[in-house]
Formats: C-alpha cells, structure tokens, sequence
C-alpha cells in the first residue's frame, strides 16, 4: 500500500492518554493481542452483566472518547475503550488484520471477566468496520454500528473518484462481511455526514441477514456531537439493548 493511501486511512494519535481513565469511572487494563503486542485500554465497570466493546474511528484516542464511553456506563453498560496499535502510545503500525486482532484481544479480556455474561460491540467508522470484522469470526450478543462504510475502496472514491483499486491494500469489505453476520444489529447514521456517505450506512444495513434496526440523524454530520454522544444515540442503544435483552430472555 502505498504511503499516501495509508495516511488517507490511519491517523494514529501518539497522544498518550493518562494510564487510568478519570478517578471513580475505571480502570486501566493491558490487552494482549495473538500477535504478541500489549495495548492500553480503559475498562469502566457497569451494573449489569452487560459490557461493551468499544473501537474508535481513524483518528484520536481513548480519552476524546471519554463522554461516549462514560455516558454508556451511565447506562449501567460496562465499557472497553481501547487504543489501536500505534495509537495512543501503543506499539505497531495500523493495517486491517492487524486492528482486527486488537478488538479481538479486547473482546477476549471481557469474555474472560466474571460480572460479564452478554457482549456488545460498539463500533465508529472505522471502528464500525474493524468490528464487523471481528463479528464475522467472533459473533457477539449485538452489534452497534455508527456511520459505517460499505468498503474502503467506496468510502475512499466518494471523496476521490478516480482512486484505482490496487492502490489500496486493506479492503475493509464490511458489505460482503455483514452478510455472514447473523447477530441483532443496530446502525445509526447521519442524513448529512461528509466523511462515510449516508447511503453506504443504509447499503449495509439492508445487506444485514439479522434482526435489525436503522436510525437516522437528520442532518448530522459525521462528526456532529449528536451522533458522536448525543442523548438521543444513547437512548436508542439503550433501548435496543434492552429489546435484544427481552427477546433472548423470552426464547430461553
């Protein structure tokens, strides 16, 4: 892949967020990924049995994520937030296997913790694709997506329309991907988002074989702090939730 392709995808953050997330919401935990890396993350412990795992977009950290993370865990949800390799301080450079393996290595450490008996991911563009990916190899109990993308390659020519294929190497196929994806799926996107076109959000999700349910933003934009953490997102997650909650409860 060439540098200019990687630089349009990746925008790691060296920014190191402090070691622990702020006094009385968690702590900080290492995640170890099948490739031999340690990343920092942050658990924040909910109320329930209930916890989410959380992937960011392609640019940031764990710490600008803080409201949405911390706001989940008001909603008695438990919460992973975790850094890319390369981002946050952590080691090794971003590529599609490589940011896969990492939400894996997160989604083994709250599979691994005792209060946790229901897994959610919880993915932001990017972080939508990196987890749809995990989902196709390590289903979970739900699957929230926000503003996510039909294919790199798409996303990318909406912006660039004569990108040619070859240029870029990770593919991010989230479209073919989902289509294996039999879990209960949330997306949620904006009317007016500039960066992942809204049409490719509904594409997807029409792609999806599961039970599901679409939620649109009128006029937000991909950034807006209406569909980044705003009330009404984290009522419709909620409420989703607890639809997935009542309907596996009443089929057991």
């Amino acid at each position: 892949m060439t540098s200019w392709a990687r630089r349009f995808i990746y925008y790691p953050d060296d920014r190191v967020p402090p070691r622990h997330p702020p006094a009385g919401l968690g702590t900080g935990v290492a995640l170890h990924t099948a490739d031999g890396l340690e990343l920092a993350a942050w658990y924040l412990p909910g109320r329930g049995d209930t916890a989410v795992l959380l992937c960011n977009g392609n640019a940031g950290n764990r710490a600008d994520r803080l409201p949405l993370s911390a706001a989940l865990q008001r909603r008695n949800l438990g919460v992973l937030s975790l850094d890319y390799r390369g981002y946050g301080g952590n080691p090794g450079d971003p590529e599609e296997s490589g940011l896969i393996a990492d939400a894996e290595a997160g989604a083994v450490h709250l599979s691994d913790r005792p209060e946790v008996t229901r897994l959610v991911y919880f993915g932001e563009s990017l972080g939508a694709a990196v987890l749809v990916g995990l989902a196709e190899r390590r289903p979970p109990d739900a699957l929230v997506l926000r503003s996510p993308f039909t294919s790199l390659l798409e996303v990318a020519r909406a912006h660039l329309p004569f990108v040619p294929a070859g240029v870029i190497d990770d593919r991010w196929a989230s479209l073919e991907r989902i289509a294996n994806i039999d879990v209960p799926l949330l997306v949620l996107a904006g009317t007016a988002d500039r960066v992942v076109p809204y049409e490719q959000s509904v594409r997807l999700f029409e792609a999806a074989p599961g039970p599901k349910r679409f939620v649109s933003f009128e006029d937000a934009d991909h950034n807006d702090a209406v569909l980044a953490f705003g009330a009404r997102l984290l009522d419709e997650t909620a409420r989703f939730l607890e639809d997935v909650s009542g309907a596996s409860a009443g089929g057991a």
